[in-house]
């Protein structure tokens, strides 16, 4: 069967119009009109002889088709601008777009990223913090470092370091805290993963009560309204050195509980580029020569 042309304008067209649900806002980014647009992507459609949208009264509905479309031509649009951009200049430089969670690039990652520079200064770092939610096509990563068990679907994932989770809180609220059975009548602060306290109490050996406090997005969050005396955060610890050397925050009880491990992952589709290569190996060389048993597992007991 033979391969239809298909016209690049088009395929933007299309790609645009799915990303913002709109010909208006599409022909916005792509400085041409809206009727340009709509009829761009109704030439694309007649080629392909399949429908790609539905059209709505307030905007646009990507058909089965044109869920099937739209991931291929996001991530080769990403590939050809990425590849673009080495030759900025007239010096070809490589590209590589690392998501982060940002708990753990501010509390490792960043402080280390100059020492990648400088052994690395072809490599085009583009860094992206979230709060361990993203999409690795859509936001266009070729690497994602985040906080979990490292089954992701359709993933391939490194383990870096493990993650135990520790109390903090205000020096001041920590002078009254005696043994761990105090904490439970305390605000508790929570982050999104509902189950962590419980899997500290129960560490300590405690009956786990009844969750009460504010709810967090972020580790760093978390981390800023317990150093303000909101309450008391559960957080990765050793994200948090600075801040326990500064006595913004203290640790109550030396008790970990592991609930996650910080990974390295990207896409099995993704074919792993020279730059991914050089970042790969710099970080596991960078976590194995500050954490030599990264790789060991944390048991759920107090550390006394």
């Amino acid at each position: 069967m033979d391969v239809p042309q298909l016209p690049l304008n088009a395929l933007r067209a299309f790609e645009a119009s799915a990303r913002h649900g709109s010909f208006t806002r599409a022909g916005l980014e792509l400085r041409v009109t809206q009727t340009a647009v709509s009829h761009q992507v109704k030439a694309l459609e007649e080629t392909l002889g399949v429908t790609l949208f539905k059209r709505l009264p307030r905007g646009l509905a990507l058909t089965d088709e044109g869920h099937a479309l739209l991931p291929v031509l996001t991530d080769a649009f990403r590939r050809m601008s990425a590849t673009l951009s080495q030759f900025e200049e007239g010096n070809f430089r490589e590209v590589l777009t690392v998501g982060v969670v940002g708990t753990f690039a501010i509390g490792w990652l960043l402080p280390r990223l100059k020492t990648f520079k400088d052994e690395h200064p072809h490599v085009d770092l583009r860094l992206k913090t979230n709060n361990n939610r993203s999409d690795i096509l859509l936001d266009g990563l070729d690497f994602f470092i985040r906080f979990g068990d490292g089954a992701w679907h359709g993933t391939d994932a490194i383990p870096l370091m493990d993650a135990p989770l520790s109390p903090v809180c205000a020096p001041a609220l920590a002078e009254r805290l005696h043994e761990p059975a105090d904490l439970a009548d305390e605000e508790l602060l929570r982050s999104y993963r509902m189950d962590e306290w419980a899997i500290w109490f129960r560490a300590a050996g405690i009956q786990p009560p009844s969750l009460r406090g504010w709810m967090f997005d972020s580790s760093l969050t978390l981390v800023d309204a317990a150093a303000q005396g909101v309450g008391i955060a559960l957080v990765p610890i050793a994200m948090f050195v600075r801040q326990m050397e500064e006595r913004r925050i203290v640790q109550p009880f030396e008790i970990m509980a592991l609930t996650g491990s910080y990974w390295l992952t990207r896409l099995k589709s993704r074919i792993e580029t020279p730059a991914m290569r050089t970042f790969r190996q710099w970080l596991l060389r960078a976590i194995e020569a500050a954490h030599p048993a990264s790789g060991s597992t944390y048991v759920l007991n107090a550390i006394r």
